[in-house]
């Protein structure tokens, strides 16, 4: 997409590709005005070009583009810039709250007057549904269709909402449920890696089409995966990608790029699971949070597009924002092989080659702001666990790591089982305060589950009791995938079995998996060992293993055990796999088949047997393990560019139950009065049509709550199981429904009304207006009642009392969650004041028409004197906005105490640039927008001039206190992006 053009370099220009002509900005216009683009590394280049092609002299200036082309990586430019993706992907937890706020901003067009059709997505966004699927029935032929049946049992409502936002929105495709796992058909389908103006609403200039690299931004931290084909994407929050959705740049810092150079070739009997197991360490001890990392060498052309792919989706794992290998004649073959067309092939190469981002064996190498390096030669069989996946062990101390930390992980007396999400706890009855794994507890049926009675006693400590070939970390890689095929049809050759407490579960990222299993002949042996289709979908690595039987949970239970999942997967954070199980770990798809067999990780794999075959020999690791040789004529023979054709022809057509889903139609939302799912949002209640010219001060407001440093959004955003007594769990009580479907608050993330009551109220928060507890609880001024946050909130408003939150350093770090601003905002917050931000909660906030203040240097709560019980006016910010910071941006802030006692400090305005000025005007992004398509634009436009530049910081690796982190349930969907 372009603007206006200031075009300051000259860079527009044609190109020709097979008789078709398209506008580029070429990048060598900038090497001709003195710039040495060649040494820069290939994601800034990327970068460099959306700048150009994005320059208005506004969001994106001249000196903007200097700054990024003269990029320095001893000393980066703390400088902010716009960059403008090419397209938003979602999946469906994340994304829900999206189509809900376009269906709203729909509604509100129509009572201003305008027309409600002209609310559409001004990019691309494509939506996936793949994180509701969950694994209830395994082991069995009918897993896969119960297991859907239930699937759209439970989400009936969220997908007919999003079916009816497939028909009435433009620029919006979604892909039914069990179509596969949002990253791999990312990878294998929706990537262009180059666009053309036919994939958008922009015709060029003159009619001619216009070319430039594919970005992406998406709702779910694993985006990255797709920079295995050279595409640059990472994970956003909602807010971001609303922003993204509705035309909007997202401001960023120019990033630090980390070089990691690769030699040599991965050795026999190692997988790209092996790999991405070492760069996670590797990387996590290196330190690259918030950086950008970027991979070259000539260990490049050794490793195929999928194993670069597998390390890309594992940057949230390393902290990186994206990981990142540029394209070549690897990439070339794996379009094709994937059933692109050629027209699309010959655009890239054209195109790529054109504007210097083709890598060749002899190209230079870039400059980095660091670099490392690995020779894939050390590389050796792995697994990560049994807390987190930076935690890497050789295959061969598996036993040894485990046996070490089982102290550590033996159950505390009496104590609840933690999970990463949940149905509500229970009331009454066995497991009363229990909190389980969404669905664990509305399985409804045990009674064909391929686990004997006496299973139970069979299990002790180490005892694996899920083993799963998951998540689109590996399921993307046939290699990995047919490998796990091939050995388990050598096992069954020798007699093998799955040892009977395993639950075992399939669930690939594409239907293409299943295609080649079928034409490989191995589907009748994964199944004989259990592993049977659950489902098309992110399952195991979310929590949505589903429940135990109960003859396994009981065991557990009762005897304390450290029962252990192991999983294709990449995250096993303690607690988020099931309730039940204690130690999770990470491996390659045929290891998982392996530790199926053994039934334990308390098992040496390399001098230990899996087991006796039926000729009573015993059966080691290394007599079933596939040669790279086998895996690779396999692969030629099963795997056809036809299968993916065929697999995506009909993607966005879903199944039977999806085209006969009875689904509202219309160009906008009939919203259902008793949906507790998807409500219509508040957002516009009373909005004027007119732009504000202005804004206003703050008077008499109150503090909501007190918090300390590091505060995460995990704290601030509704994440987890929603508690019976919480003021969520009333309100879905009083819809009438009951605590074993109430689900978790990231399933309703449709419903502000379940939201709002779930800010602030994480259980984990202190909050100092209300000492000596802990939880979402605060003191109501004047008359010092302590009540639920949600509660004074609404107290408050029907006072007419605006709201504030005093924080400390940190503010809103972990990950970006869009409701821990939306939540403030409808809760009443107005303003806060913090010692620091995270960079994207102070955009959010202001993204939510919320002000951020900051304390002077050296100044706090503290120095100032407060209580918290005094009532805050804030003088000047009218005045300051008015001005767009002309003559500065601090600000008058009064406080006045209960004895009448009046003190005046000053704070810093963070609203940092002339975009943020209109949002804030406006009262956020969303009414920003909408006023803009009201009065008659074909898109928003930039702002004001450009400000005073304020000072940035880069993200420093911290990890606070108390921190809520994706291991813990108060932190669901974890694969949130992290907001660095």
């Amino acid at each position: 997409m372009t603007t206006d053009q200031a075009e300051s370099f000259g860079s527009r220009s044609t190109l020709e590709v097979d008789g078709k002509h398209y506008v580029i900005f070429r990048l060598d216009a900038l090497q001709r005005a003195g710039y040495d683009i060649d040494r820069l590394p290939y994601s800034l280049k990327i970068l460099l070009e959306n700048l150009l092609r994005h320059e208005d002299g506004v969001t994106v200036t001249r000196a903007d583009i200097a700054a990024l082309a003269g990029w320095d990586p001893e000393h980066p430019p703390d400088r902010e810039i716009a960059f403008t993706p090419a397209r938003t992907l979602l999946q469906d937890f994340t994304g829900v709250p999206a189509i809900v706020d376009l269906a709203a901003m729909r509604d509100a067009m129509a009572e201003l007057g305008g027309d409600p059709t002209r609310i559409n997505p001004l990019t691309p966004v494509e939506l996936v549904i793949d994180h509701s699927i969950q694994v209830d029935v395994f082991g069995t032929p009918e897993a896969y269709e119960r297991n859907v049946d239930l699937d759209y049992q439970r989400n009936a409502e969220r997908y007919a909402f999003l079916r009816w936002g497939q028909g009435a929105f433009d620029n919006f495709r979604v892909v039914p449920p069990n179509g596969g796992i949002v990253h791999q058909i990312n990878l294998e389908y929706l990537a262009r890696v180059v666009f053309a103006t036919d994939e958008t609403p922009d015709a060029g200039q003159d009619g001619v089409p216009l070319a430039y690299p594919d970005t992406c931004v998406g709702t779910d931290s694993h985006t990255p995966m797709v920079n295995g084909l050279g595409v640059l994407a990472w994970g956003v929050g909602g807010i971001e990608a609303e922003a993204a959705m509705l035309g909007q740049p997202i401001s960023m810092l120019i990033p630090e790029v980390i070089g990691v150079r690769l030699e040599g070739s991965l050795p026999e009997g190692t997988t790209a699971t092996d790999l991405v197991l070492t760069i996670t360490e590797r990387l996590r001890q290196k330190g690259v949070v918030g950086k950008f990392v970027e991979f070259y060498g000539p260990g490049l052309a050794t490793l195929a597009l999928a194993d670069r792919a597998t390390i890309g989706n594992m940057s949230p794992e390393y902290g990186a924002t994206c990981a990142i290998f540029p394209p070549d004649e690897l990439t070339l073959q794996y379009l094709r092989f994937t059933g692109r067309s050629e027209a699309r092939i010959a655009l890239v190469e054209t195109y790529m080659k054109t504007q210097g981002l083709f890598h060749h064996t002899d190209s230079p190498d870039p400059v980095y702001s660091d670099t490392l390096s690995l020779d894939l030669g050390t590389i050796e069989p792995s697994v990560a666990g049994p807390r987190r996946p930076q935690d890497r062990i050789p295959l061969s101390g598996i036993k040894e790591a485990f046996q070490a930390a089982l102290p550590s992980l033996l159950p505390t007396a009496h104590a609840p089982a933690h999970s990463q999400k949940g149905a509500a706890n229970a009331v009454s009855g066995a497991g009363a305060g229990k909190v389980g794994v969404w669905g664990e507890a509305t399985n409804g049926c045990d009674d064909d589950q391929p686990v004997t009675e006496a299973a139970g006693g069979d299990i002790g400590h180490g005892s694996v009791v899920i083993a799963a070939i998951t998540s689109c970390t590996n399921t993307s890689n046939p290699s990995v995938m047919l490998a796990a095929g091939l050995l388990a049809k050598k096992a069954v050759e020798r007699g093998l079995a799955r040892k009977p407490w395993v639950k075992t579960s399939l669930a690939p990222g594409s239907k293409v998996v299943t295609e080649y299993y079928h034409k490989a002949g191995l589907t009748p042996y994964l199944e004989q060992l259990g592993f049977y289709l659950a489902g098309y979908g992110c399952t195991t690595c979310i929590g949505n293993s589903g429940p135990l039987p109960p003859v396994i949970g009981e065991a557990i239970e009762t005897r304390g055990l450290v029962a252990c999942s192991v999983l294709s997967g990449n995250r096993n954070f303690e607690g988020r796999i099931n309730s039940d199980v204690r130690a999770n770990f990470l491996m390659s798809p045929p290891l998982v088949v392996a530790f199926a067999l053994a039934g334990r990780v308390d098992w040496d794999p390399i001098h230990e047997p899996i087991d006796t075959g039926t000729d009573g020999a015993p059966v080691f690791l290394r007599d079933i393990w596939p040669t790279q040789g086998e895996i690779t004529e396999t692969l030629m023979a099963a795997v056809e560019s036809d299968m993916f054709r065929k697999t995506y022809a009909d993607i966005f057509t879903g199944d039977e139950r999806w085209l006969t889903m009875a689904t509202p139609t219309g160009s906008r939302f009939d919203w259902a009065p008793d949906s507790t799912y998807v409500r219509q949002p508040t957002y516009f209640e009373g909005m004027a049509k007119e732009v504000p010219k202005t804004t206003t001060d703050i008077q008499g407001a109150r503090a909501l709550a007190w918090l300390g440093d590091s505060v995460t959004t995990d704290h601030i955003s509704p994440a987890g199981s929603i508690k019976l007594d919480s003021p969520a769990g009333q309100y879905l009580t009083a819809h009438g429904v009951q605590p074993g479907a109430f689900n978790s608050y990231g399933s309703r993330r449709g419903n502000h009304e379940v939201m709002v009551r779930g800010t602030f109220a994480n259980g984990r928060i202190r909050n100092r207006l209300a000492p000596g507890t802990e939880g979402g609880v605060t003191t109501y001024f004047p008359d010092n009642t302590v009540l639920p946050i949600y509660d004074a909130a609404m107290r408050y408003k029907a006072d007419g009392t605006p709201l504030m939150i005093l924080a400390g350093k940190e503010y809103g770090s972990g990950s970006s969650r869009d409701w821990a601003a939306k939540g403030p905002a409808l809760q009443g917050v107005r303003f806060v004041i913090a010692e620091s931000y995270e960079r994207i909660h102070r955009s959010n906030l202001v993204g939510m028409g919320i002000l951020p203040l900051q304390y002077l240097p050296g100044e706090d709560a503290g120095t100032w004197g407060l209580t918290g019980h005094e009532t805050f006016d804030v003088i000047g910010v009218k005045d300051a906005i008015d001005a767009r910071f002309a003559h500065g941006r601090e600000v008058s802030v009064r406080t006045m105490a209960p004895d009448s006692t009046a003190q005046v400090h000053r704070a810093l305005i963070r609203i940092d640039t002339p975009q943020e000025v209109l949002y804030y005007l406006n009262g956020g992004i969303l009414p920003f927008v909408l006023r803009q398509l009201l009065s008659g634009k074909q898109k928003p436009e930039a702002g004001a001039p450009a400000m005073p530049a304020v000072t940035m910081t880069r993200p420093v690796e911290t990890r606070p206190q108390e921190a809520v982190t994706e291991a813990s349930i108060e932190s669901f969907p974890a694969s949130d992006p992290p907001a660095y």
